[in-house]
């Protein structure tokens, strides 16, 4: 058996069906889930977090925003090798998780279990239910676009991080063309963006349709000044000749592109905070 060094960070998109499910999908990731993980890539994942969703900002849904959360992992080795492919324990997996993540078609599922964590990070991506989100990026930002040497003190940040997955037919080559001469120098030159970063998505690891290519984020003071950047955006950037909708950004939400929302600080840094479900009295 042969191990390779490859450190990369992951990010997983979670979504919310309706407000409804949020105690439920709370429940099962800490009272189930972040111990299955831990149990299970605590020797090679250094870093495992959560960033709570804020609120969707009014469009926020013409951009595939994720209501729940953002997961973050920071990997050593890449998990998805077949020699990591046997383990002593299954994840608890039902299959009603990936239902109030609305990955699967919202119909009580009882008792059905997936075989396996993997099998239920491949749901979704038909034509009703968005796709699970597990894409994996460099350490870190390859391109560093506005905002470099900003610290703490500048202030509280406002993240809009997002994938982008070009339309079937679209090279990549095509695709990022598009990104660089249209999204790059409008977002680097607006006032409202205090950061810009972005990298090529390297792996994707969800479901077979979430094939994404780049990820990106910017930082904002919040949700009003993020709101007049992509109000001034659609006048701006181009609609290219393979756009999915009329109405910026052109791509359809949560397929060709997903958003989270979400502040600078894990809500959930497991490894350092997390000591059992531990309910209040």
């Amino acid at each position: 058996m042969a191990y390779d060094f490859q450190i990369s960070r992951s990010l997983i998109y979670v979504g919310l069906a309706k407000e409804e499910y949020r105690p439920k999908l709370m429940d099962w990731l800490y009272r189930h889930h972040i111990p299955d993980s831990m149990s299970n890539f605590g020797p090679y994942c250094t870093k495992y977090a959560f960033y709570q969703s804020y609120p969707t900002p009014p469009t926020g849904e013409k951009f595939g925003a994720r209501a729940m959360q953002l997961t973050e992992h920071y990997w050593l080795v890449n998990e998805h090798m077949p020699e990591m492919k046997n383990r002593s324990m299954s994840e608890f997996m039902p299959m009603d998780v990936l239902r109030w993540q609305g990955c699967l078609p919202d119909i009580d599922m009882g008792e059905q279990k997936f075989e396996s964590g993997d099998a239920g990070r491949t749901a979704g991506g038909n034509v009703d239910c968005p796709p699970f989100i597990f894409a994996f990026v460099p350490l870190n930002w390859e391109d560093d676009f506005k905002g470099a040497g900003r610290t703490v003190e500048d202030g509280p940040n406002y993240r809009w991080q997002f994938l982008l997955q070009y339309p079937e037919g679209v090279s990549k080559e095509e695709g990022e063309k598009w990104f660089y001469e249209e999204w790059v120098p409008y977002f680097e030159n607006c006032p409202y963006v205090n950061r810009f970063v972005s990298s090529r998505v390297s792996a994707n690891y969800g479901a077979p349709s979430a094939q994404f290519d780049r990820c990106a984020e910017m930082w904002f003071a919040g949700e009003e000044e993020w709101k007049k950047a992509v109000d001034r955006a659609a006048k701006k950037i181009r609609k290219p000749e393979w756009a999915e909708s009329d109405e910026f950004p052109y791509l359809r939400p949560q397929f060709n592109i997903a958003s989270i929302f979400t502040g600078d600080m894990a809500t959930m840094d497991a490894y350092s905070q997390y000591h059992g479900y531990i309910t209040m009295r």
